[in-house]
């Protein structure tokens, strides 16, 4: 049999490929049939199809096997006059459609690049979602339903604890399943839990937001609601978990089932470019989250509703719910085209037989059991598929390596703006969009980098993790950079007194003679800064007596302030809402090498996804992420920001009294907060450097006996079939 080229564009790439198209030794009865490479049909002139003869009837997926790139004539002489119409081995149809529903416009989308596009749309939303909107709005919902802050910790928990409880019958059904249908409807269970979150709002009456324009003045009514009893509206919180437990179940075959599907329908070479993209999505999300959610939180909630404070009251209740609605929207209609995918993508055949093995060999040998195909399709093989991967070091390894990244990401995600916030005197909302100009480039742009380089320099596993070394050694030494910090602002009874001298035994002493007649509460925290650039503890403990009705830089002003001293004029002084600036000249250092600590840490997140991938059997792919997240999860994901929180806890000078009972922490010491974020970055950075150079050593690749014809398939960029298996001469069949 002659073997028929086909010049087709895959995946960006333009090549030349020689396709086999093998088939069983042909029966007696067919001894006399023959193939045509002109026609593209056997003798019967039933057109050939991988080797599977088929209908004459043009299918769906018949317009996915046109060429992307323009052919010479002479190339074209030899294309097959119906294209080359790509079907697995059982006979499946490979279309883009739902049921018997596939028309021929949906198959220009029935590609890597189509599949990709919707996975990073279904990814950007989850990270805008989960990561973005939930973290927004998650004050505005505990003033809204009176929640306390371990309720809205439960809240957040909800979704890891979620994942946790379907990765493993999600990764290892769905992983020897049809993955698109496992991805669509996870995406459509994500968007049912956006809406069922945004609910609540709907199910309640009218916010009353109570407002005391002079409370907080010296003199003014001083009064809080502490005796209040407990709103019945806080047992909304179980809604919110559940709504958090759906999306925690719709994202779960997204990050495990949707990289396997990506990897499976792409050249190895170019498999962590698409996943890079992927992860770049997912990353931006967050992004695009934290943005419209803010913007969202400055409308008011009971929308078109007349409301006499402003949004930078602390009564105020921004429209928490219109994201969730929009997300959730979006969320059911890309779940659509996902269900319509097939198990496999036209031509992806071609890559698996492409490529080469690099899994961790095993000295027992117990790693071939995963080559058996009928392996992982029942529950029984589960215990056996969870010793094969405990029997592998490298992965055990990389999954621990990937559980102390995710808990450096956890906790600067969750702290990273409170750092900044307490380091240069921001507020909260500056201290969010500076850590948002940080992570977009440095956590984007590294995690999409990470991926390039390992199809840039054609690395193999034991590269990839030599990649991930150099690239945690890095961010190792960056880290080294929380050594120096800014100082506090001078704040009158917390960090000295108001006189300027030192607290004596570091005791706060917020009461003075100049506020000492003002009656002032210790629960009414709101910030002003002095024209002495001291900060006070609000408008009351500065002795201010008076607010002026006109804003100065869209900040309220107050007089008459006994507490502060005028610099050339005697009597006193005025002060503006808000903390003091900083003009720590360590600023610019602090923030180019918490980009670099960011870039680099997310530098590694492909090549080590990657290098997971690699390390294991083609088979055991689907679970082996599974189970690697859900040790990332577990170790990393969850303890981390509790790891973090409670070493910054420490550094705390000043917490919130809530009606006698300590609540969050307002003023931290910086120097404090500096050194242990400090002992905790190296911490996990130490950790995970070891746990790379331990899998790098224990990493056992297969011979290169192992994969005859195509060992350098993947290394060289030029794997094909035509180098490693020889055209036979025209005319002659297999």
């Amino acid at each position: 049999m002659a073997m028929p080229q086909n010049s087709t564009r895959e995946n960006g790439f333009c090549f030349t490929q020689t396709l086999d198209f093998s088939h069983p030794s042909p029966r007696p009865g067919d001894a006399g049939r023959t193939f045509s490479a002109a026609s593209g049909r056997d003798a019967c002139g039933t057109p050939v199809s991988n080797g599977i003869t088929s209908s004459g009837v043009p299918s769906p997926s018949d317009s996915c096997a046109e060429p992307l790139c323009s052919t010479t004539p002479a190339e074209e002489e030899t294309q097959f006059e119906e294209g080359i119409k790509y079907v697995s081995a059982e006979g499946e149809e490979l279309a883009c459609g739902w049921g018997g529903f596939t028309p021929g416009c949906l198959q220009l989308c029935n590609t890597s690049k189509g599949v990709l596009f919707f996975l990073c749309v279904a990814s950007f939303l989850q990270g805008m979602t989960v990561n973005g909107f939930i973290n927004t709005v998650i004050t505005s919902i505990e003033r809204r339903f009176d929640l306390r802050s371990y309720q809205s910790g439960l809240i957040a928990s909800s979704y890891d604890i979620a994942a946790c409880v379907c990765l493993t019958f999600v990764s290892y059904f769905g992983g020897n399943g049809h993955k698109p249908r496992w991805l669509g409807w996870g995406v459509l269970v994500m968007g049912l839990g956006s809406l069922l979150f945004a609910l609540p709002h709907f199910t309640t009456g009218q916010y009353e937001a109570r407002s005391a324009a002079e409370v907080g003045v010296c003199g003014g009514n001083q009064s809080l609601p502490c005796s209040q009893a407990a709103s019945s509206l806080s047992g909304y919180r179980f809604v919110f978990m559940l709504g958090q437990f759906l999306h925690g179940m719709g994202a779960t075959p997204l990050y495990t089932l949707g990289v396997t599907y990506l990897d499976e329908n792409v050249k190895t070479n170019y498999s962590p470019v698409y996943i890079a993209v992927f992860y770049t999505a997912a990353i931006l999300g967050p992004a695009a989250g934290y943005l419209v959610g803010g913007m969202f939180l400055n409308i008011y909630t009971e929308i078109g509703r007349e409301i006499g404070i402003s949004p930078e009251n602390t009564l105020w209740v921004g429209a928490w719910w219109i994201g969730f609605l929009g997300a959730g929207a979006a969320s059911l209609l890309i779940s659509i085209p996902i269900l319509g995918y097939p198990q496999r993508l036209p031509g992806s055949q071609r890559y698996i037989v492409m490529r080469v093995s690099e899994a961790h060999q095993i000295k027992d040998g117990s790693h071939k059991k995963a080559s058996d195909p009928n392996f992982g399709k029942t529950v029984k093989d589960l215990p056996r598929s969870v010793l094969l991967l405990l029997k592998n070091p490298t992965f055990i390894f990389l999954c621990l390596a990937g559980a102390t990244e995710a808990t450096l990401i956890a906790g600067m995600s969750t702290f990273g703006p409170k750092f900044l916030e307490s380091q240069f005197s921001l507020s909260a909302s500056e201290a969010a969009t500076f850590f948002g100009y940080l992570v977009v480039p440095a956590g984007g742009g590294g995690t999409f980098l990470g991926g390039f380089l390992v199809n840039k320099f054609k690395l193999r596993c034991s590269g990839i993790i030599k990649l991930c070394l150099l690239c945690t050694v890095s961010s190792l030494l960056a880290i080294l950079i929380f050594f120096i910090h800014c100082p506090n602002m001078p704040m009158a009874g917390v960090t000295q007194m108001y006189d300027g001298s030192a607290l004596p035994g570091g005791h706060l002493n917020l009461t003075a003679a100049c506020n000492a007649k003002c009656g002032c509460l210790q629960e009414t925290y709101s910030p002003v800064c002095g024209s002495d650039d001291i900060m006070y503890y609000s408008p009351c403990h500065a002795g201010c007596k008076k607010v002026s009705e006109k804003l100065r830089n869209g900040k309220k002003v107050y007089h008459e302030c006994s507490c502060v001293n005028r610099t050339l004029l005697p009597g006193p002084g005025d002060a503006e809402a808000g903390k003091c600036t900083s003009s720590c000249a360590k600023k610019p250092l602090l923030l180019c090498f918490m980009f670099v600590v960011i870039l680099f840490t997310f530098l590694s997140s492909i090549p080590a996804l990657t290098a997971t991938l690699r390390c294991v059997s083609d088979r055991q792919r689907s679970f082996a992420l599974g189970i690697q997240w859900i040790v990332v999860r577990t170790l990393g994901g969850i303890p981390g920001p509790i790891a973090f929180g409670s070493m910054i806890d420490k550094s705390c000078l000043l917490w919130q009294d809530q009606c006698g009972e300590q609540g969050s922490c307002y003023v931290y010491q910086n120097s404090a907060m500096s050194r242990y974020t400090l002992i905790a970055g190296l911490v996990y950075k130490v950790l995970g450097t070891t746990f790379f150079i331990v899998a790098c050593l224990l990493y056992k690749p297969p011979p290169p006996e192992s994969a005859p014809g195509s060992s350098d398939a993947s290394e060289n960029g030029n794997s094909d079939l035509q180098e490693h298996k020889p055209s036979l001469p025209a005319g002659e069949d297999i």
